[in-house]
């Protein structure tokens, strides 16, 4: 039987626009794109030139430090751009697609780590410490797996995995060649591709966000000691190496989930990870003073409508700018439609049940203060959050080890970030302070 845990610390955050479990498609366009930034941690090589044809599971680019790491193409078709910005920083490597998705034949026999960095699917696997692209030199003690988001407006898992489920354990086989697979669980999944999942340790969480990160379910399982690795990836890019294995080519299609209150019909979409945005939005979108998230609410990065699918977002989510919006009397009004976690508004009679419409406006200034205890409340772990961030603002990188700054990753501040009083940017914080501390220990 799953060991159960269970946690107190957290919030969750009911907002307006949930996806609902029906799947469409949207029309191909005329150009995917892979972007270098979505792979945290590695110097991009490009081994294409703009007018090379390519097919799906062929190589854009590589990592310089380690070249057997592959990026590769999620469409067959022709290069049409090499983008670069400043210094020649690589921005992006386009693909206009042929139509066809010729496909790469790949054998699946032999090293599974030789295997994933061939067929780029390596690319997908993250590791802690850092959170950035994993070595394929390591050995991890573990690889860990969350099968469920927490988060608001985030995909369910439980609904993209119906009709994959081998796929999914095939996946779960092969990685567990490597080390010892955990698969965290939701306490409200009952599939039995889940429950039941083979070749892994399954573990059942129960309770608010971010019970679904990664990073929680690590430290309440096999905390990360300084000089161990552990490496993980995502639910549906456990997916993509079930098809790589049983079909012996590179599919990187998704199911994403188009949700948010400025959206006419939230659901979920089958896309292709860099297929252009624009499909997914035009005439689905309310654009006008609006952000759209590539990724998710919390956690995603601000796009364009012509952006392109980022290569780790299980979501696109759309939520109103807020730049025009009217308050009369602000903050004095006795509210029954903002949220507050302070119970500043009427709002929190209503119960847990109503949904809300957050914009993105961050309704103060920074200040230079951390409040005690105001991050504790919402993370699960056992961690001193605001120690850690106060270490990490300093500089010390002697107190960020023993806080366990080789545990966390910026996603697991979402929440924190979103009830500081203090208005600091705490995801940018943990990933400047991940940055520096990779450099030192190079």
């Amino acid at each position: 039987m799953a060991k159960v845990i269970k946690l107190r610390k957290g919030l969750d955050i009911n907002l307006k626009g949930k996806a609902v479990e029906e799947t469409a498609s949207v029309s191909c366009p005329g150009e995917y794109a892979l972007v270098p930034d979505d792979f945290t941690g590695m110097k991009p090589k490009v081994v294409v030139k703009e007018g090379d044809a390519v097919k799906v599971g062929d190589a854009l680019f590589v990592d310089k430090l380690h070249p057997e790491v592959k990026f590769v193409s999620p469409v067959s078709g022709t290069v049409s751009q090499v983008e670069r910005g400043d210094r020649r920083k690589l921005l992006s490597i386009r693909v206009k697609p042929d139509g066809k998705q010729d496909a790469k034949e790949i054998d699946v026999k032999g090293d599974i780590k030789v295997l994933l960095a061939e067929s780029g699917l390596f690319a997908f696997i993250r590791q802690r410490p850092y959170d950035v692209v994993a070595n394929p030199e390591d050995t991890p003690k573990a690889i860990f797996i969350s099968a469920f988001n927490s988060m608001p407006l985030s995909q369910n898992f439980e609904y993209v995995l119906k009709g994959q489920e081998k796929e999914f354990q095939a996946g779960i086989s092969a990685l567990s060649k490597i080390a010892k697979v955990h698969l965290g669980i939701s306490a409200k999944q009952t599939n039995s591709a889940l429950t039941g999942a083979k070749d892994c340790e399954v573990t059942v969480f129960e309770g608010p966000a971010p019970a679904g990160n990664v990073g929680v379910q690590i430290n309440h399982v096999d905390p990360i000691n300084k000089g161990e690795i552990v490496w993980t990836l995502g639910a549906e890019e456990v997916i993509f190496i079930g098809r790589l294995m049983t079909t012996g080519k590179v599919d990187l299609t998704r199911t994403i989930a188009l949700a948010g209150s400025e959206v006419k019909a939230p659901k979920y979409y089958k896309m292709l990870v860099g297929q252009k945005l624009t499909t997914l939005l035009e005439n689905n979108v309310n654009l006008e003073d609006s952000r759209v998230i590539n990724g998710n609410v919390m956690t995603g990065v601000k796009t364009t409508p012509d952006g392109f699918l980022a290569a780790h977002a299980t979501e696109v989510n759309v939520i109103p700018e807020g730049n025009h919006a009217d308050e009369f009397m602000g903050w004095i009004m006795p509210r029954f439609n903002s949220f507050s976690t302070s119970r500043s508004y009427f709002s929190w009679l209503l119960g847990k049940k109503k949904e809300y419409t957050i914009d993105a406006r961050i309704k103060g200034g920074e200040r230079h203060m951390i409040m005690s205890g105001e991050y504790d409340r919402v993370f699960p772990m056992d961690i001193y959050a605001g120690y850690l961030v106060k270490a990490i603002i300093t500089g010390d990188i002697d107190r960020q080890e023993a806080l366990g700054i080789y545990e966390v990753a910026p996603e697991d501040f979402a929440l924190a970030e979103f009830v500081d009083s203090s208005k600091l940017e705490l995801q940018r914080i943990v990933r400047e302070g991940l940055d520096i501390l990779r450099k030192e220990n190079a």
